[in-house]
């Protein structure tokens, strides 16, 4: 293969050549990593001159058409237009907004900017600049025509924000905090042995009344009730649904009109199941879903034979809503489940290939054939919905500035619903993960495959306006995994080790101010995951457009000193740990590390050595800081040796040093207010850890009314007001 050739196709799809590591060398991507990437993208890399052609395609693609798929503006209103020369005498132009005409006008191509010329194949294009008008922000379509008025062109014009939303509260210079959790791991006396709605609910209430303003959770996206142990939320079965192990059975109307449910519930042998699962150090998943899932297809019987007719005018409104996207939704899981039961795992793409298109006759049948299985998980859906914007709802009552805060993963599964629904959007040939780097010294591969950036910009970016508006719709904040995607993401070759992939970009101005203009309308703050290797247009980004970067505090360190409190950006989020790193009582006392010794997760023998004396600087330090704020607890000592268990006293400490930070917000885990070691996830593991399970050591409402915990919430919400 021309090298030439490769090199030229590798810059038309956006496919870096080098990278800088995290120990700031520059690596070299190899011509094999490169071909794979291309194959991915479904260029044929075994014939130069189908690859030659392929590339003649894309570099003339904009070239050829008068306007492009998509154009998203935000300060300055010039659109480009490409014509053939001679130009033409005059050109109309007009803009259509949903809600009705906006500005409209007539222009002569020869007084225009010209922004480039090329010759193509024996003629002359020209690319000009049209200059509109100052449109308000939202999805508009221009519409261009000859002066004939025949039609010419037409585009979907996406005008943007300057900013995304930021709730009142923090505009005024208010600063707020709230406790952050994943909803799987809440305890109590009453749930099914997972966190649900309810318990949500009830939980945001206790927090607003510890003078909290936001609630942190984890993706609550959709999995895969025919295969619970399946449980990343992470690597969704969708991201645009929600995950129907969080109902609450008993909180459905049909519960209290079902006498089987009821009866079933009511039985000692199902008590006595719920028993064992609240007791459960950790979530067993398929116990969870067996349960659950049983009880709920009683009531969606009952539903169907009895439920008022204005509750059944209601689930299908959501029907209409959701559309065929929900319909997609119902079939794959019913699909699923039949291949789950018939032993065909992993998804559909271990499927036999007539099942593998939504739209194909094997699908297509089920659907003709109106099974109950379809409708059943399309009910689940506004289930979930309808109790999760209670939670929210009851938030919002209780006070808090902000209300949910949730999270949108980075990817789906490949073998889910999302990837299931639109196989052309995704590169089936390459997964997402991330380089090697302190926290994956072997690198990450999430086994997610990426969304093809030109696919998406051809479609107008509606894939990830339909995601955005999904999530930002469910909560007041919203979280956005691995902010940099929106710039780039580390592509692996399906079936490579994750240090053989390489960055593959995407166009950050666009999808920055598709987020800023979703932001705006649903009243959604944006919090964008900045951790790692952040590249510098990410850096100056984001605060450009208001999206709120993510700071913890192991990572925050000027030179070898941790960050001070004052030296924090005010639009930030700030938090001690992560789901992705330990808690502080393991980070304090090292049993981190010696869990991923034992995952042999460290590649090189004197790595766990090299971590544990970076430790003890990192404690040092920490004590350092906490005696420049005077919050250094009695029995401590800067410069002394650190204790060797971090205790309630110091613990309490910690947390009050970020509370005392000039960041907006603070969310503070209450696995650090029981002193907590056991992780929810070890970043580069799968089977080797249970990931996604470990419940807290104790009920929420119990540790929630605890007199520690509400004096430290008092202590909290005094640092942060000392700052407004």
């Amino acid at each position: 293969m021309d090298a030439s050739l490769v090199e030229r196709v590798r810059g038309l799809r956006g496919i870096d050549r080098t990278f800088t590591d995290f120990r700031g060398q520059t690596r070299r991507v190899s011509d094999d990593t490169v071909l794979r990437l291309l194959a991915a993208m479904g260029h044929d890399v075994e014939d130069p001159e189908a690859l030659a052609r392929e590339a003649d395609a894309l570099e003339e693609r904009d070239w050829i058409r008068v306007l492009p798929p998509v154009i998203v503006l935000r300060r300055d209103a010039i659109v480009p237009i490409t014509v053939l020369a001679p130009l033409l005498p005059r050109i109309r132009w007009r803009v259509e907004a949903d809600n009705g005409d906006l500005p409209m006008g007539e222009v002569a191509p020869a007084a225009l900017r010209v922004l480039a010329e090329r010759g193509i194949h024996g003629l002359w294009y020209v690319r000009l600049g049209l200059e509109l008008p100052r449109l308000p922000a939202g999805y508009h379509r221009l519409v261009l025509e000859k002066d004939d008025g025949s039609h010419l062109a037409t585009a979907r014009l996406i005008v943007a924000p300057e900013r995304c939303f930021e709730p009142d509260a923090l505009q005024a210079g208010r600063r707020l905090w709230g406790p952050a959790i994943q909803l799987y791991t809440l305890r109590s006396t009453r749930n099914w042995g997972i966190g649900d709605f309810t318990d949500l609910a009830g939980f945001a209430v206790a927090a607003a009344e510890l003078g909290a303003d936001v609630v942190g959770l984890n993706p609550l996206h959709a999995l895969f009730p025919a295969d619970p142990a399946l449980c990343g939320p992470y690597s969704p079965a969708s991201r645009n649904f929600l995950n129907v192990l969080y109902i609450d059975p008993e909180a459905v109307p049909e519960f209290e009109r079902s006498g089987k449910a009821r009866r079933l519930v009511g039985s000692p042998e199902f008590q006595a199941r719920l028993t064992a699962l609240r007791a459960a150090s950790f979530v067993d998943y398929a116990a969870v879903a067996s349960c659950k899932l049983e009880v709920l297809r009683l009531l969606f019987a009952e539903f169907h034979a009895r439920a008022p007719k204005a509750r059944k005018f209601e689930f299908d409104e959501f029907l209409k809503n959701r559309g065929e996207e929900l319909e997609n939704l119902g079939l794959f899981y019913a699909v699923h489940e039949y291949f789950q039961g018939a032993g065909v795992t992993g998804g559909w793409p271990a499927w036999p290939a007539n099942w593998q298109d939504p739209a194909g006759p094997a699908a297509q049948a089920i659907l003709a054939a109106g099974t109950d299985t379809v409708g059943f998980h399309c009910w689940l859906q506004w289930l979930a919905a309808g109790q999760l914007a209670t939670a929210e709802r009851r938030a919002r009552e209780s006070g808090m500035s902000v209300g949910l805060y949730l999270d949108l993963a980075v990817g789906a599964n490949a073998g889910g619903a999302e990837t299931w629904m639109d196989r052309s959007l995704y590169a089936q040939g390459a997964t997402i993960g991330a380089p090697p780097d302190p926290l994956a010294l072997q690198g990450q591969d999430w086994g997610i495959p990426p969304m093809l950036p030109d696919e998406l910009r051809e479609r107008a970016y509606e894939p990830f306006i339909r995601l955005l508006r999904a999530n930002m719709s469910q909560g007041g904040a919203l979280r956005i995994d691995h902010v940099m995607a929106l710039l780039r993401l580390w592509w692996v070759p399906r079936g490579r080790p994750s240090a053989e992939g390489s960055y593959v970009h995407y166009r950050l101005d666009d999808l920055m101010g598709i987020v800023a203009l979703e932001s705006q309308r649903n009243r959604c703050l944006v919090i964008g995951e900045d951790l790692g290797t952040v590249p510098e247009e990410i850096r100056a980004a984001m605060p450009e457009h208001g999206v709120y970067s993510y700071r913890v505090l192991f990572f925050e360190k000027v030179g070898d000193r941790l960050r001070s409190p004052a030296e924090y950006p005010a639009e930030a989020l700030v938090t001690v740990t992560t789901h992705d790193l330990p808690p502080l009582a393991s980070y304090w006392e090292g049993s981190d590390i010696d869990l991923r010794e034992q995952l042999q997760l460290y590649p090189e023998p004197d790595m766990a050595a090299e971590a544990r004396a970076q430790r003890a600087l990192d404690r040092e330090a920490i004590l350092a800081a906490l005696a420049a704020e005077d919050l250094l607890p009695a029995g401590v000592a800067a410069g002394a040796t650190p204790p060797a268990h971090l205790g309630e006293a110091l613990a309490d400490a910690i947390q009050l040093y970020l509370a005392r930070s000039t960041a907006g917000l603070l969310v503070v885990q209450p696995e650090d207010w029981l002193l907590m070691t056991t992780p929810v996830n070890v970043p580069g593991t799968h089977d080797e850890f249970p990931n996604w399970a470990r419940k807290l050591d104790a009920d929420w409402p119990s540790f929630m009314g605890r007199a520690s915990v509400r004096r430290l919430a008092g202590e909290l919400g005094r640092a942060r007001q000392q700052g407004d």
